[in-house]
């Protein structure tokens, strides 16, 4: 599919935006990303640092990652190889939207939790 004419509508259900929205809208994509703002870490550092992701899921969330060019991954030829992941020029650019989104996660956490208890206490 050619994309330099595509229209962004991530409303209608095949466009191209939305699996995009879906990729950085992932809890997994979020949390590496935040990570790799202004850091290099290799695997076994972003797996410790973000609590409940599985080595299966990380891995899968740094290819996507890879694929769409928002992360590079260095293979050095060490004994034992020593692999090391880093934000793009893309992947940079999406750091400034993704902390405002978790900053308001932070500060809005306790007016959800009090909507949450408010709605389940109704229903």
């Amino acid at each position: 599919m050619e994309t330099n004419n595509l229209k962004a509508n991530p409303y209608v259900g095949d466009c191209p935006s939305r699996e995009i929205l879906n990729l950085i809208g992932d809890k997994w994509t979020t949390l590496v990303i935040g990570l790799l703002d202004g850091h290099t870490m290799r695997f076994s550092e972003l797996r410790r640092q973000i609590g409940g992701i599985s080595q299966k899921m990380l891995t899968q969330t740094l290819r996507n990652l890879e694929r769409d060019g928002l992360v590079e991954r260095t293979v050095y030829a060490e004994v034992p190889p020593r692999v090391e992941y880093a934000l793009t020029p893309l992947g940079e650019t999406l750091t400034k939207p993704l902390n405002a989104l978790m900053a308001w996660a932070e500060t809005h956490l306790e007016a959800v939790a009090e909507a949450q208890e408010t709605y389940d206490r109704q229903n």
